[in-house]
Protein backbone atom coordinates (compact mmCIF):
# COMPACT_ATOMS: atom_id res chain seq x y z
CA UNK A 1 0.00 0.00 0.00
CA UNK A 2 1.39 3.15 -0.56
CA UNK A 3 1.58 6.53 1.24
CA UNK A 4 -1.45 8.22 -1.36
CA UNK A 5 -3.35 4.98 -0.51
CA UNK A 6 -2.65 4.96 2.98
CA UNK A 7 -3.63 8.48 3.76
CA UNK A 8 -6.71 8.24 1.75
CA UNK A 9 -7.45 5.56 3.97
CA UNK A 10 -7.09 7.40 6.76
CA UNK A 11 -9.18 10.05 5.11
CA UNK A 12 -11.92 8.08 4.49
CA UNK A 13 -12.30 6.23 7.97
CA UNK A 14 -13.62 7.21 11.78
CA UNK A 15 -11.35 4.68 13.32
CA UNK A 16 -7.73 4.70 13.97
CA UNK A 17 -5.72 3.13 10.95
CA UNK A 18 -2.77 1.48 11.74
CA UNK A 19 0.24 1.01 9.31
CA UNK A 20 3.85 -0.34 9.72
CA UNK A 21 5.42 2.84 10.60
CA UNK A 22 3.38 3.85 13.56
CA UNK A 23 4.28 2.78 17.13
CA UNK A 24 1.45 0.83 18.01
CA UNK A 25 1.73 -1.38 14.59
CA UNK A 26 3.15 -4.74 16.20
CA UNK A 27 0.99 -5.00 18.83
CA UNK A 28 -1.83 -3.99 17.32
CA UNK A 29 -1.03 -7.05 14.91
CA UNK A 30 -0.49 -9.50 17.84
CA UNK A 31 -2.98 -12.07 17.45
CA UNK A 32 -3.95 -15.24 20.34
CA UNK A 33 -1.42 -17.45 18.28
CA UNK A 34 2.40 -16.57 18.21
CA UNK A 35 3.20 -19.02 15.52
CA UNK A 36 1.40 -16.59 13.02
CA UNK A 37 3.76 -13.67 12.23
CA UNK A 38 1.94 -11.85 9.52
CA UNK A 39 2.46 -7.74 8.62
CA UNK A 40 -0.89 -6.41 7.28
CA UNK A 41 -0.59 -3.29 5.45
CA UNK A 42 -2.61 -1.68 7.59
CA UNK A 43 -5.11 -2.71 10.26
CA UNK A 44 -8.39 -1.02 10.70
CA UNK A 45 -9.65 -0.05 14.49
CA UNK A 46 -13.88 0.12 13.55
CA UNK A 47 -16.01 1.37 16.07
CA UNK A 48 -19.36 0.86 14.39
CA UNK A 49 -21.02 -0.83 11.39
CA UNK A 50 -20.63 2.64 9.30
CA UNK A 51 -16.97 2.22 10.07
CA UNK A 52 -17.20 -1.52 8.47
CA UNK A 53 -19.15 -0.04 5.63
CA UNK A 54 -16.69 2.79 4.90
CA UNK A 55 -13.36 0.13 5.28
CA UNK A 56 -15.16 -2.86 2.85
CA UNK A 57 -15.81 -0.27 0.30
CA UNK A 58 -12.24 1.60 0.32
CA UNK A 59 -10.43 -2.18 1.00
CA UNK A 60 -12.57 -3.35 -2.69
CA UNK A 61 -12.02 -0.38 -4.01
CA UNK A 62 -8.78 -0.28 -4.20
CA UNK A 63 -8.47 -4.38 -4.68
CA UNK A 64 -6.52 -4.89 -1.37
CA UNK A 65 -6.68 -8.15 0.26
CA UNK A 66 -8.79 -8.54 3.47
CA UNK A 67 -9.00 -10.42 6.54
CA UNK A 68 -11.77 -9.79 9.67
CA UNK A 69 -10.33 -9.90 13.16
CA UNK A 70 -12.56 -10.48 15.87
CA UNK A 71 -10.83 -11.83 18.95
CA UNK A 72 -8.33 -12.66 17.25
CA UNK A 73 -8.26 -16.76 18.36
CA UNK A 74 -8.05 -18.29 14.68
CA UNK A 75 -5.91 -20.93 15.12
CA UNK A 76 -4.60 -20.83 11.15
CA UNK A 77 -3.91 -16.97 12.03
CA UNK A 78 -6.94 -16.21 9.38
CA UNK A 79 -7.43 -12.71 11.32
CA UNK A 80 -4.18 -11.48 9.49
CA UNK A 81 -3.32 -11.20 5.78
CA UNK A 82 -0.19 -9.65 4.76
CA UNK A 83 0.36 -6.81 2.67
CA UNK A 84 -3.55 -6.32 3.11
CA UNK A 85 -5.94 -5.03 5.27
CA UNK A 86 -7.30 -6.24 8.66
CA UNK A 87 -10.35 -4.89 9.62
CA UNK A 88 -10.48 -5.49 13.12
CA UNK A 89 -13.80 -5.46 14.86
CA UNK A 90 -12.70 -5.17 18.64
CA UNK A 91 -13.47 -2.16 19.51
CA UNK A 92 -17.06 -3.45 18.75
CA UNK A 93 -17.19 -5.20 22.03
CA UNK A 94 -20.55 -4.91 23.71
CA UNK A 95 -23.11 -6.67 24.79
CA UNK A 96 -26.92 -5.51 25.58
CA UNK A 97 -29.59 -7.90 27.37
CA UNK A 98 -33.37 -8.65 26.99
CA UNK A 99 -33.96 -10.72 30.51
CA UNK A 100 -37.69 -10.50 29.05
CA UNK A 101 -37.09 -12.26 25.80
CA UNK A 102 -34.38 -13.89 26.74
CA UNK A 103 -32.05 -12.68 24.20
CA UNK A 104 -28.58 -10.93 24.00
CA UNK A 105 -27.37 -8.61 21.42
CA UNK A 106 -23.27 -8.40 21.40
CA UNK A 107 -20.99 -6.41 18.56
CA UNK A 108 -18.92 -8.28 16.18
CA UNK A 109 -15.92 -7.83 18.10
CA UNK A 110 -16.98 -9.02 21.50
CA UNK A 111 -14.95 -12.14 23.92
CA UNK A 112 -17.14 -15.05 25.24
CA UNK A 113 -16.60 -13.65 28.86
CA UNK A 114 -18.43 -9.91 27.55
CA UNK A 115 -21.16 -12.23 26.69
CA UNK A 116 -21.22 -14.64 29.90
CA UNK A 117 -20.70 -11.60 32.21
CA UNK A 118 -23.38 -9.71 30.80
CA UNK A 119 -25.90 -12.84 30.78
CA UNK A 120 -24.92 -14.28 33.95
CA UNK A 121 -26.58 -11.52 36.12
CA UNK A 122 -29.77 -12.37 34.73
CA UNK A 123 -29.65 -16.11 35.11
CA UNK A 124 -28.72 -16.74 31.76
CA UNK A 125 -26.16 -18.43 29.07
CA UNK A 126 -25.92 -19.54 25.66
CA UNK A 127 -23.64 -22.42 24.40
CA UNK A 128 -20.82 -20.85 23.36
CA UNK A 129 -16.46 -22.30 23.78
CA UNK A 130 -14.55 -23.21 26.59
CA UNK A 131 -12.99 -20.00 27.16
CA UNK A 132 -13.61 -16.48 27.75
CA UNK A 133 -11.09 -14.27 25.67
CA UNK A 134 -12.55 -16.25 22.51
CA UNK A 135 -14.22 -14.11 20.11
CA UNK A 136 -17.84 -14.04 19.80
CA UNK A 137 -17.89 -13.73 15.70
CA UNK A 138 -15.83 -16.42 14.64
CA UNK A 139 -16.32 -19.06 17.25
CA UNK A 140 -20.37 -18.73 16.14
CA UNK A 141 -19.50 -18.16 12.45
CA UNK A 142 -17.80 -21.77 12.63
CA UNK A 143 -20.93 -23.66 14.47
CA UNK A 144 -19.64 -23.02 17.81
CA UNK A 145 -19.76 -26.05 20.89
CA UNK A 146 -18.71 -25.62 24.22
CA UNK A 147 -20.16 -26.93 28.01
CA UNK A 148 -24.11 -26.31 27.25
CA UNK A 149 -23.82 -28.11 24.01
CA UNK A 150 -26.03 -31.34 25.07
CA UNK A 151 -27.98 -29.00 26.56
CA UNK A 152 -28.66 -26.34 24.95
CA UNK A 153 -27.42 -26.84 21.29
CA UNK A 154 -24.47 -25.34 19.14
CA UNK A 155 -23.90 -21.76 19.31
CA UNK A 156 -25.31 -21.51 15.98
CA UNK A 157 -28.72 -23.40 17.14
CA UNK A 158 -29.30 -20.45 19.38
CA UNK A 159 -28.69 -17.50 16.58
CA UNK A 160 -31.35 -15.51 16.23
CA UNK A 161 -30.25 -12.84 13.61
CA UNK A 162 -27.21 -10.96 12.55
CA UNK A 163 -26.22 -7.43 11.03
CA UNK A 164 -24.04 -8.31 8.19
CA UNK A 165 -21.80 -5.84 6.14
CA UNK A 166 -21.85 -6.95 2.24
CA UNK A 167 -19.28 -7.20 -0.07
CA UNK A 168 -20.58 -4.21 -1.99
CA UNK A 169 -20.78 -2.38 1.18
CA UNK A 170 -24.22 -2.95 1.92
CA UNK A 171 -25.64 -3.56 5.37
CA UNK A 172 -27.94 -6.30 6.50
CA UNK A 173 -30.03 -7.74 9.14
CA UNK A 174 -30.01 -11.84 7.61
CA UNK A 175 -32.59 -13.72 10.16
CA UNK A 176 -35.52 -16.52 9.62
CA UNK A 177 -37.21 -13.78 7.25
CA UNK A 178 -35.48 -11.58 6.29
CA UNK A 179 -32.23 -13.04 3.57
CA UNK A 180 -33.03 -16.48 5.28
CA UNK A 181 -30.55 -18.00 2.63
CA UNK A 182 -27.65 -15.92 4.14
CA UNK A 183 -28.89 -16.43 7.62
CA UNK A 184 -28.65 -20.54 6.64
CA UNK A 185 -25.21 -20.34 5.62
CA UNK A 186 -24.08 -17.96 8.50
CA UNK A 187 -25.01 -20.51 10.71
CA UNK A 188 -21.86 -22.21 10.38
CA UNK A 189 -20.62 -21.05 7.18
CA UNK A 190 -17.72 -19.18 8.29
CA UNK A 191 -16.51 -15.91 7.68
CA UNK A 192 -17.49 -16.00 3.82
CA UNK A 193 -20.35 -14.24 3.41
CA UNK A 194 -19.35 -10.25 4.82
CA UNK A 195 -18.54 -8.55 8.04
CA UNK A 196 -21.10 -9.79 10.69
CA UNK A 197 -21.34 -6.98 12.75
CA UNK A 198 -23.45 -7.56 15.52
CA UNK A 199 -25.16 -11.11 16.65
CA UNK A 200 -28.18 -11.89 18.57
CA UNK A 201 -28.45 -14.96 20.48
CA UNK A 202 -31.51 -17.20 22.27
CA UNK A 203 -30.40 -17.38 26.01
CA UNK A 204 -31.35 -20.36 28.63
CA UNK A 205 -31.81 -20.15 32.39
CA UNK A 206 -28.25 -21.06 33.46
CA UNK A 207 -26.77 -19.46 36.67
CA UNK A 208 -24.51 -21.54 38.64
CA UNK A 209 -23.25 -25.13 37.62
CA UNK A 210 -21.97 -28.60 38.78
CA UNK A 211 -17.98 -28.54 37.66
CA UNK A 212 -15.93 -31.69 37.93
CA UNK A 213 -12.39 -32.39 36.32
CA UNK A 214 -11.42 -36.35 36.83
CA UNK A 215 -7.87 -37.79 36.03
CA UNK A 216 -6.93 -41.25 35.59
CA UNK A 217 -3.03 -42.50 34.83
CA UNK A 218 -2.46 -42.97 30.94
CA UNK A 219 -2.35 -46.70 31.84
CA UNK A 220 -6.17 -46.58 32.25
CA UNK A 221 -6.49 -45.06 28.87
CA UNK A 222 -8.12 -47.94 27.07
CA UNK A 223 -10.81 -48.36 29.82
CA UNK A 224 -11.95 -45.01 30.15
CA UNK A 225 -12.02 -44.19 26.29
CA UNK A 226 -14.63 -47.33 26.28
CA UNK A 227 -16.43 -45.95 29.07
CA UNK A 228 -16.78 -42.84 28.17
CA UNK A 229 -17.71 -43.60 24.63
CA UNK A 230 -20.82 -45.17 26.38
CA UNK A 231 -21.76 -43.54 29.15
CA UNK A 232 -22.18 -39.70 27.94
CA UNK A 233 -23.94 -40.32 24.70
CA UNK A 234 -26.80 -41.95 27.28
CA UNK A 235 -26.14 -39.11 30.08
CA UNK A 236 -28.39 -36.40 30.71
CA UNK A 237 -28.46 -34.23 28.86
CA UNK A 238 -27.86 -31.67 31.81
CA UNK A 239 -24.33 -33.16 31.90
CA UNK A 240 -21.93 -32.50 29.70
CA UNK A 241 -17.97 -33.73 29.47
CA UNK A 242 -15.09 -33.25 27.27
CA UNK A 243 -12.04 -36.30 27.65
CA UNK A 244 -8.60 -34.74 27.47
CA UNK A 245 -5.48 -35.93 26.93
CA UNK A 246 -2.57 -33.59 28.83
CA UNK A 247 0.15 -32.82 31.26
CA UNK A 248 -1.26 -31.73 34.61
CA UNK A 249 -0.31 -28.02 35.17
CA UNK A 250 1.21 -26.82 38.17
CA UNK A 251 -1.26 -25.05 40.74
CA UNK A 252 -4.88 -25.62 42.10
CA UNK A 253 -6.79 -27.88 42.07
CA UNK A 254 -4.34 -30.21 41.81
CA UNK A 255 -2.35 -31.63 44.01
CA UNK A 256 1.53 -31.34 43.63
CA UNK A 257 2.19 -35.30 43.49
CA UNK A 258 0.34 -35.08 39.86
CA UNK A 259 1.87 -32.09 38.81
CA UNK A 260 3.82 -32.60 35.39
CA UNK A 261 1.93 -35.88 34.82
CA UNK A 262 0.94 -37.22 31.60
CA UNK A 263 -2.71 -38.01 32.08
CA UNK A 264 -6.37 -38.63 30.76
CA UNK A 265 -9.46 -37.21 32.31
CA UNK A 266 -12.74 -35.56 31.65
CA UNK A 267 -14.03 -31.75 32.79
CA UNK A 268 -17.51 -32.07 33.16
CA UNK A 269 -20.23 -29.43 33.32
CA UNK A 270 -23.70 -30.69 34.83
CA UNK A 271 -26.42 -27.97 34.75
CA UNK A 272 -29.09 -30.03 36.84
CA UNK A 273 -30.00 -30.16 40.69
CA UNK A 274 -27.11 -29.20 42.21
CA UNK A 275 -27.88 -31.70 45.11
CA UNK A 276 -27.16 -34.83 43.06
CA UNK A 277 -24.07 -34.34 42.18
CA UNK A 278 -22.44 -37.32 44.04
CA UNK A 279 -25.11 -38.96 42.63
CA UNK A 280 -24.18 -37.13 39.16
CA UNK A 281 -20.59 -38.08 39.01
CA UNK A 282 -20.33 -41.27 41.04
CA UNK A 283 -19.62 -43.32 38.07
CA UNK A 284 -16.69 -41.81 37.26
CA UNK A 285 -15.47 -45.37 39.40
CA UNK A 286 -16.63 -47.47 36.74
CA UNK A 287 -13.67 -47.41 34.43
CA UNK A 288 -10.91 -47.23 36.90
CA UNK A 289 -10.89 -45.75 40.42
CA UNK A 290 -9.55 -42.03 39.56
CA UNK A 291 -5.83 -40.83 40.53
CA UNK A 292 -7.86 -37.42 41.15
CA UNK A 293 -11.33 -36.27 41.21
CA UNK A 294 -12.94 -32.40 42.37
CA UNK A 295 -16.28 -31.43 42.30
CA UNK A 296 -17.91 -28.19 42.96
CA UNK A 297 -20.81 -25.79 41.99
CA UNK A 298 -19.36 -22.99 40.47
CA UNK A 299 -20.54 -19.51 38.50
CA UNK A 300 -20.59 -20.42 34.86
CA UNK A 301 -18.63 -17.37 33.82
CA UNK A 302 -16.26 -19.32 36.13
CA UNK A 303 -15.55 -22.38 34.50
CA UNK A 304 -15.38 -20.19 30.82
CA UNK A 305 -12.59 -18.52 32.19
CA UNK A 306 -11.15 -21.60 34.09
CA UNK A 307 -8.64 -22.31 31.62
CA UNK A 308 -7.57 -18.68 30.74
CA UNK A 309 -4.63 -18.22 32.51
CA UNK A 310 -2.99 -21.71 31.60
CA UNK A 311 -3.41 -20.84 27.85
CA UNK A 312 -2.61 -17.41 27.17
CA UNK A 313 -2.63 -15.34 24.00
CA UNK A 314 1.19 -15.41 22.83
CA UNK A 315 1.94 -18.91 22.88
CA UNK A 316 3.35 -20.69 19.51
CA UNK A 317 0.62 -23.44 18.47
CA UNK A 318 -0.87 -25.62 15.61
CA UNK A 319 -4.05 -27.52 15.62
CA UNK A 320 -5.98 -30.14 13.52
CA UNK A 321 -9.36 -31.03 14.09
CA UNK A 322 -11.83 -34.07 12.82
CA UNK A 323 -15.86 -35.36 13.78
CA UNK A 324 -16.03 -38.60 15.01
CA UNK A 325 -19.35 -40.48 15.23
CA UNK A 326 -17.72 -43.42 17.32
CA UNK A 327 -14.61 -44.41 19.64
CA UNK A 328 -13.06 -47.65 17.77
CA UNK A 329 -10.89 -49.67 19.51
CA UNK A 330 -8.46 -49.16 17.05
CA UNK A 331 -8.65 -45.38 17.47
CA UNK A 332 -8.04 -45.86 21.33
CA UNK A 333 -4.70 -47.66 20.29
CA UNK A 334 -4.02 -44.08 18.38
CA UNK A 335 -4.83 -42.13 21.60
CA UNK A 336 -2.61 -44.07 23.92
CA UNK A 337 0.21 -43.91 22.05
CA UNK A 338 0.34 -40.22 20.93
CA UNK A 339 -0.96 -39.76 24.59
CA UNK A 340 2.26 -40.90 25.73
CA UNK A 341 4.06 -38.47 23.21
CA UNK A 342 2.91 -35.41 24.21
CA UNK A 343 5.80 -33.29 23.29
CA UNK A 344 5.26 -30.11 26.07
CA UNK A 345 3.61 -29.24 28.86
CA UNK A 346 0.71 -27.26 27.61
CA UNK A 347 -0.08 -29.99 24.01
CA UNK A 348 -3.42 -31.60 24.55
CA UNK A 349 -6.36 -33.35 22.88
CA UNK A 350 -9.56 -32.21 23.34
CA UNK A 351 -12.76 -34.31 22.18
CA UNK A 352 -15.85 -32.12 22.87
CA UNK A 353 -19.77 -34.04 22.66
CA UNK A 354 -21.84 -32.61 19.70
CA UNK A 355 -24.69 -34.81 20.30
CA UNK A 356 -27.94 -34.70 22.11
CA UNK A 357 -29.67 -31.24 21.38
CA UNK A 358 -27.69 -30.75 18.75
CA UNK A 359 -28.84 -33.70 17.20
CA UNK A 360 -32.32 -32.25 17.42
CA UNK A 361 -31.78 -30.02 14.67
CA UNK A 362 -32.39 -31.30 11.09
CA UNK A 363 -29.32 -31.39 8.97
CA UNK A 364 -30.95 -29.37 6.68
CA UNK A 365 -31.79 -26.82 8.78
CA UNK A 366 -28.45 -24.77 8.96
CA UNK A 367 -24.76 -25.02 7.27
CA UNK A 368 -23.14 -26.94 9.83
CA UNK A 369 -22.65 -30.63 8.09
CA UNK A 370 -22.33 -33.32 10.51
CA UNK A 371 -25.90 -33.27 12.52
CA UNK A 372 -24.68 -36.99 13.51
CA UNK A 373 -20.93 -36.40 14.71
CA UNK A 374 -21.04 -37.36 18.39
CA UNK A 375 -17.80 -35.42 19.02
CA UNK A 376 -15.59 -32.51 17.56
CA UNK A 377 -11.61 -33.99 18.21
CA UNK A 378 -8.72 -31.09 18.89
CA UNK A 379 -4.84 -31.86 18.90
CA UNK A 380 -3.16 -28.69 19.82
CA UNK A 381 0.50 -28.64 20.12
CA UNK A 382 1.25 -25.54 22.15
CA UNK A 383 4.04 -24.19 23.28
CA UNK A 384 5.61 -20.31 24.45
CA UNK A 385 9.47 -21.35 23.00
CA UNK A 386 9.61 -20.30 18.87
CA UNK A 387 12.01 -23.33 19.02
CA UNK A 388 10.18 -25.77 19.86
CA UNK A 389 7.16 -24.55 16.79
CA UNK A 390 8.11 -27.62 14.54
CA UNK A 391 8.14 -30.37 17.47
CA UNK A 392 4.37 -29.28 18.42
CA UNK A 393 3.25 -29.43 15.19
CA UNK A 394 4.92 -32.59 14.07
CA UNK A 395 3.15 -34.54 16.70
CA UNK A 396 -0.27 -32.67 15.78
CA UNK A 397 0.12 -33.76 12.41
CA UNK A 398 1.29 -37.45 13.22
CA UNK A 399 -1.08 -37.85 15.53
CA UNK A 400 -3.84 -36.61 13.33
CA UNK A 401 -2.38 -38.56 10.33
CA UNK A 402 -2.74 -41.69 12.73
CA UNK A 403 -6.53 -40.66 13.93
CA UNK A 404 -8.32 -39.47 10.93
CA UNK A 405 -8.96 -42.70 9.34
CA UNK A 406 -11.22 -43.53 12.29
CA UNK A 407 -13.49 -40.32 11.88
CA UNK A 408 -15.86 -38.98 9.81
CA UNK A 409 -13.83 -37.72 7.33
CA UNK A 410 -14.28 -34.38 8.25
CA UNK A 411 -13.57 -31.36 10.52
CA UNK A 412 -15.30 -28.59 12.70
CA UNK A 413 -14.19 -25.79 10.25
CA UNK A 414 -12.61 -23.77 13.05
CA UNK A 415 -10.50 -26.60 14.05
CA UNK A 416 -8.93 -26.56 10.68
CA UNK A 417 -5.10 -25.66 10.41
CA UNK A 418 -3.13 -23.39 8.97
CA UNK A 419 -2.07 -24.69 5.24
CA UNK A 420 -5.01 -27.58 5.18
CA UNK A 421 -5.88 -28.33 1.75
CA UNK A 422 -9.42 -27.05 0.33
CA UNK A 423 -10.75 -30.51 -0.13
CA UNK A 424 -11.07 -30.46 4.03
CA UNK A 425 -13.00 -27.64 3.73
CA UNK A 426 -15.01 -28.97 0.91
CA UNK A 427 -15.71 -32.34 3.10
CA UNK A 428 -16.19 -30.08 6.03
CA UNK A 429 -19.84 -28.96 4.30
CA UNK A 430 -20.39 -32.30 2.81
CA UNK A 431 -23.42 -32.15 1.38
CA UNK A 432 -24.58 -28.41 2.32
CA UNK A 433 -21.24 -27.26 0.24
CA UNK A 434 -22.64 -26.48 -3.41
CA UNK A 435 -25.91 -24.34 -1.40
CA UNK A 436 -22.81 -22.24 0.03
CA UNK A 437 -21.22 -21.89 -2.94
CA UNK A 438 -24.36 -20.21 -4.72
CA UNK A 439 -25.13 -18.56 -1.53
CA UNK A 440 -21.81 -17.00 -1.90
CA UNK A 441 -22.15 -16.18 -5.71
CA UNK A 442 -25.44 -14.14 -4.67
CA UNK A 443 -23.51 -11.83 -1.62
CA UNK A 444 -19.42 -12.10 -2.73
CA UNK A 445 -20.03 -12.96 -6.38
CA UNK A 446 -16.26 -11.59 -6.63
CA UNK A 447 -15.29 -13.30 -3.26
CA UNK A 448 -13.86 -10.48 -1.57
CA UNK A 449 -13.60 -12.51 1.62
CA UNK A 450 -12.00 -15.27 0.89
CA UNK A 451 -8.82 -14.91 3.27
CA UNK A 452 -10.81 -17.46 5.70
CA UNK A 453 -11.44 -21.45 5.29
CA UNK A 454 -12.75 -20.46 1.87
CA UNK A 455 -15.78 -21.35 -0.18
CA UNK A 456 -15.50 -20.39 -3.33
CA UNK A 457 -18.36 -18.60 -5.61
CA UNK A 458 -20.27 -21.02 -7.45
CA UNK A 459 -19.73 -20.56 -11.64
Amino acid sequence: MDGTTLEGMRTALRGPVIAPQDSEYDESRKIYNAMIDRRPAALVSCRDAADVMDAVDFIRDHDLELAVRGGGHSGAGLSLVDDGVTIDLSPMRWVRVDPVAKTAQVGGGTQLGDLDHATHGFGLATPAGIMSTTGVGGLTLGGGHGHLTRKCGLTVDNLLSADVVLADGSFVTANEKDHPDLFWALRGGGGNFGVATSFTFRLHPVHTVGVAITLWTLDRIRDVLQWYREFLPKASEDLNGFFAELVVPPGAPFPEEIHGHKMCGVVWCWTGDLGRLEETFAPVQEPAPPAFHFTTPMPYPALQTMFDELIPKGLHWYWRGDLFDRITDDSIDVHAKYAEAIPTALSTFHLYPVDAAAHRVNHEDTAWGYRDAVWSGIIAGVDPDPANAEAVKRWTVDFWEALHPHSMGAAYVNFLGAGEHQDRVKATYRDHYDRLAAIKRTYDPHNLFHTNQNIEPAQ
